[in-house]
């Protein structure tokens, strides 16, 4: 069973949450947060890109980077940028994007639930992203941004969702950079508080959609917490972490393409041959050509579209790993025909989120700083379920969910 509970969000004024509101910390660099946040003294880069207060080149990862987070943090709060709500809520955050609106409770999740695997993940997380996380937690005593995770749907959850939503929204805008809508509701009536409780408590499982390390680091502060507690409980406010939970019917994973710099010393039409061996080569010419089905790939090569689709026997239909696009291409391709090992460190190969379209792929590969492009279709829901549900784990950079949770709306502190 999935243990949630509500809580006294912090909050900006109405008036303010445009101002305050953020894109997450790890969508964008240093340079790109000090320009988003240039003369906008409320922006919650403040808080969570802190190093923006210092001058160019500063190691984000300096403790007194870390110590300015926590003091702007307190700011915020004397300025009354951010305000605490008084009595404990859920929250609704809806976002529309293309016309498509998905519906967001926003909830403590249980730390133990993380830690028993009721939280399900399908990510390795490196050590240091971690640690850097933890430590943001652990000076703010707070998770100042969400993690995003999905629930199995259920159409109980949807009608009391309705029920607020079908109301005027406390905050409602659309965000100039993306153009992304973004909605807040306070769920504030006691018993529809207990039913969504004893609603998730009824769901084997929650699954981490996006926010791997934020997740693992709020999990990891809230366990250190406890033992560091000669007093502990299993109440406090620490036992718990903020995450916006969204039906998995509701939610959409795009592509996540590779770009790579070089052929491994082979020609194009050696490339291209060699590819003939476990994929039938259909040239596509000039126009853009996008994958149309799963073990169906768009390669990009010197200016022409090709369709690769994958032969049979190259996969395992049966093997919720081996039957991924991201597998097939990764062993039979990226490893075995153009070198490439280890997808997490080799500088030879890049990622393109598909929210920048297939016409980034060829825009990279047409400068010359990539050689070739390939495009993916995109996991489904069920996919990641599988693997999470199995206990497996994906390959690096499979999904790409958006749009991407906007910071800032809601925080959650630790006492």
């Amino acid at each position: 069973m999935a243990i949630i509970k509500p809580f006294k969000g912090i909050r900006p004024p109405q008036e303010l949450v445009e101002q305050v509101a953020s894109r997450p910390y790890d969508v964008l660099n240093s340079d790109e947060a000090r320009a988003e946040a240039e003369g906008n003294e409320k922006s919650l880069y403040h808080i969570i890109r802190p190093e923006i207060d210092f001058p160019v080149g500063t190691d984000e990862h300096e403790e007194k980077v870390y110590n300015k987070a926590a003091e702007n943090f307190a700011m915020f709060r004397e300025k009354g940028w951010l305000v605490q709500d008084n009595k404990e809520n859920y929250y609704v955050y809806a976002q529309t994007m293309n016309g498509k609106t998905q519906y967001g409770l926003v909830v403590c999740a249980y730390v133990d639930d993380y830690m028993n695997g009721v939280i399900k993940k399908h990510e390795l997380t490196r050590r240091d992203k971690e640690e850097d996380r933890m430590k943001h937690v652990r000076v703010n005593n707070a998770n100042i941004e969400p993690v995003f995770f999905a629930y199995p749907a259920k159409q109980e959850i949807n009608q009391i969702v309705k029920k607020y939503t079908d109301a005027k929204p406390v905050y409602s805008f659309v965000a100039e950079l993306d153009g992304f809508g973004h909605d807040f509701w306070i769920i504030d009536q006691e018993a529809d508080i207990k039913r969504i409780t004893e609603l998730f408590a009824e769901m084997p499982a929650l699954y981490i959609a996006d926010g791997h390390h934020r997740s693992a680091a709020a999990a990891l502060v809230g366990a250190e917490k406890a033992k560091q507690n000669p007093n502990h409980r299993g109440d406090e406010e620490y036992n718990y972490f903020m995450a916006v939970c969204f039906p998995d019917d509701q939610l959409t994973i795009i592509d996540y393409n590779r770009v790579v710099k070089d052929l491994n010393n082979l020609t194009d039409e050696q490339f291209l041959a060699k590819l003939q061996e476990h994929f039938i080569l259909e040239d596509k010419g000039t126009d853009i050509y996008k994958p149309e089905k799963l073990h169906n790939f768009s390669l990009y090569l010197s200016g022409r579209w090709y369709s690769l689709t994958a032969k049979e026997g190259t996969y395992n239909d049966h093997d919720p790993i081996g039957v991924l696009d991201v597998t097939i291409s990764s062993n039979l391709i990226l490893d075995e025909i153009l070198g490439i090992k280890d997808l997490r460190s080799d500088k030879r190969i890049d990622f393109v989120g598909g929210i920048r379209g297939l016409g980034e792929l060829k825009k990279r590969v047409d400068s010359g700083e990539m050689r070739v492009a390939l495009a993916l279709y995109p996991v489904s829901m069920k996919q990641l379920i599988d693997i999470a549900d199995s206990g497996n784990i994906m390959p690096p950079k499979t999904t790409w969910f958006e749009p991407k949770l906007r910071s800032g709306l809601v925080i959650h502190e630790l006492v």
